[in-house]
Order: C-alpha cells, then structure tokens, then sequence
C-alpha cells in the first residue's frame, strides 16, 4: 500500500498526544513541540524567495527522528487490523500487517480476507486524514493458485488495485510463484550503470587498486543489496559471479575466467557467491539474537540455512560468524590457480 504524502500529512497535535499517551517525559514533549512550532518552509522561484509559511503538519522526510514519529503515529492501525486476527498464520499468531514507516504491506490466505484488511485499514487512514494511493499500490499473489484469476481489490471511492506479477518493496523485486521468490533483474541494471558512470570517469587513467576500492564501495552493493534477507539459490550466485567478472574482463581486458579469479585473488577480492554467504551468515546469527515475536518464528528457518552454509564450508553446525568468515575466504584465496 502506497500512501499519498503520508509524511506531510501527519497532525502534530495527534502526534503529541500519542506522546502523552506512552508517558513520555513532558520535557521532552516540550522540545518537540518547539521544534514544531519553529518549522518554517518558502518557496524558491529562481532567485526569488516567497514569504515564510509555517507548517502545521507532516515531518521532514531525511529527518533522523521522522521515521520513529510517523512509526509511533500510525502504531494503532497495526494494533486495530491486528485484532481481526484473519491474517496468515505463522505458528499460533496471526500475521497481517507489516509496517515500515510509510510502507505498507497487508498478508491475507484469501482475496476475501484482503479486502476486509483493505476496508479497515483505509477508514483508520481516513480518521487520520490520510490516503491510500490506488495507482502506486499493488497486489502479488504466492502459492499453488498464484496464476489464477481473481477479482481485483476495491476502495470506497471506486478505485480499484490491480494484480501484478512483480512488485517491488524497500528495494526490493518480489515475483509471484508458488513461492517466495525475488528478481535481481533491475539490481544488475543499475549495478552496470553505476560501474558506467565510475569507469567512463577514472577510466584507464587510475591504477586497477583505486578503482577496485571505488567499485568495491560504489558498485558491488549496489549488486548485493539484501540478498542476505533474501532467498537466493546457486543459480543467482552464478550471475552475480558473471556480472562482476564481466567488469573484470573489461579492467583487465581478458576474456579468461581462470585469469580473472587470478586477478581477484591478487587484489584481495571475494566472489559475489562468497559474499553472499558471508552477509547471509552475520544477517542469520544478528536476526537470530533478536527478541521481536515475529522473528522468533522464523528461528528453525535461520537455523536450517547455517547448518546448510556450515556443510557446504566443512564447519561444525553453531560456528561463531567469524569462523566462518575466516573459512570462506580461507577456501577462495587458498584455492590453487
């Protein structure tokens, strides 16, 4: 659900109240409410400037505190779709809603069940003045039946929300299938444009170690964004393998793939596939140190794919991150060429 100038909408008087409500000291409420109040905003024409307005709702979007503001603020429409309890199951508790600050994504087992989420969810955001946006709003569907036609959702005022076969979310391309599966397609896209845009500048004028650290920091995790959280099989580790060996080829003007691991063990760099495991490892063990309810049903999940990176490492099942940091890239750069 994409909600329409969500962070601008936000009353700060409502805002203050829910303050009041979770026992916040007053002083701090006092400093929030002046820094409110001295909010003021212009308009720039040119070199023209119009007279100062100031706002009396929304935060400033990029501010460090805004995200935990409108995430306190929309706390009690997670709380009320949380009731209907006819969310998805996981284990004894009902999931329905997830929340990340003004993206929303509502889970229902049925067409049904979504519509009745969707109905509440949009008289809870009109009694806070806000909208949901039909046209950047989407549906995906997973399972055996994620092919089949269905009618599409509705709002009050007649828009409808369409079925798609791809979304995407916090950066995110999600592919409806009879499983869980994500599309690094347009990650690869703009992996070869920001390597364009560094190499079409430096060029051959730097020595291979400086534009290494540039497309290290620059480039590759751009490639690698969220794979950790992501189910990701050998399949994609090869083309994330392919992508940056191709800019291999091109740094070092070669074709051979036995030159190019070469060349990336000289220069101290881990293939994408080793990166992939070694994000994955310090994700799984960080997520399973977690006390959130949600992601204690997923601990057995998280459990299953260490013992699976351990096998494949010859490590003992419950290594320490670091170990299998060590032996990962111990395989790669001890490998004979």
């Amino acid at each position: 659900m994409d909600l329409s100038k969500a962070f601008d909408k936000m009353n700060h008087y409502a805002l203050f109240l829910k303050l009041l409500k979770r026992k916040l000291p007053l002083q701090i409420i006092d400093i929030f409410v002046h820094w409110f109040e001295a909010s003021l905003t212009c308009v720039r024409w040119g070199s023209s400037l119009s007279h100062f307005v100031k706002l009396v709702s929304g935060v400033r979007q990029g501010g460090v505190l805004s995200p935990q503001f409108f995430a306190l603020f929309i706390n009690d429409v997670i709380e009320e779709l949380t009731k209907l309890n006819i969310g998805c199951r996981m284990s004894a508790v009902f999931v329905s809603i997830f929340v990340y600050a003004d993206d929303i994504v509502l889970i229902a087992p049925s067409v049904g069940s979504l519509q009745t989420l969707l109905a509440l969810l949009e008289t809870l955001l009109e009694n806070m003045d806000m909208r949901i946006n039909a046209l950047k709003s989407a549906c995906i569907r997973f399972g055996p039946r994620h092919d089949a036609d269905c009618a599409n959702l509705t709002m009050k005022n007649g828009d409808a929300i369409a079925w798609v076969s791809t979304c995407r979310y916090l950066g995110v391309y999600f592919v409806s299938g009879r499983e869980l599966k994500c599309c690094f397609d347009q990650a690869k896209q703009k992996f070869f444009r920001s390597f364009n845009a560094i190499f079409s500048k430096v060029g051959r004028s730097a020595s291979e170690e400086v534009f290494l650290s540039l497309f290290c920091a620059k480039c590759v995790p751009v490639l690698l964004y969220a794979v950790e959280a992501c189910p990701v099989n050998k399949r994609t580790k090869n083309s994330f393998d392919f992508s940056i060996n191709r800019i291999f080829m091109k740094l070092f003007r070669t074709g051979s793939v036995a030159l190019v691991e070469d060349c990336q063990r000289f220069l101290n760099f881990l293939p994408a596939s080793y990166q992939v495991d070694v994000k994955t490892v310090k994700f799984l063990q960080k997520y399973k140190a977690l006390e959130n309810r949600i992601c204690s049903l997923f601990g057995q999940e998280a459990d299953r794919q260490l013992r699976n990176i351990c096998t494949v490492y010859n490590l003992p099942s419950g290594s320490s991150a670091s170990k299998i940091n060590k032996q990962i890239r111990s395989k790669f750069f001890n490998k004979s060429p």
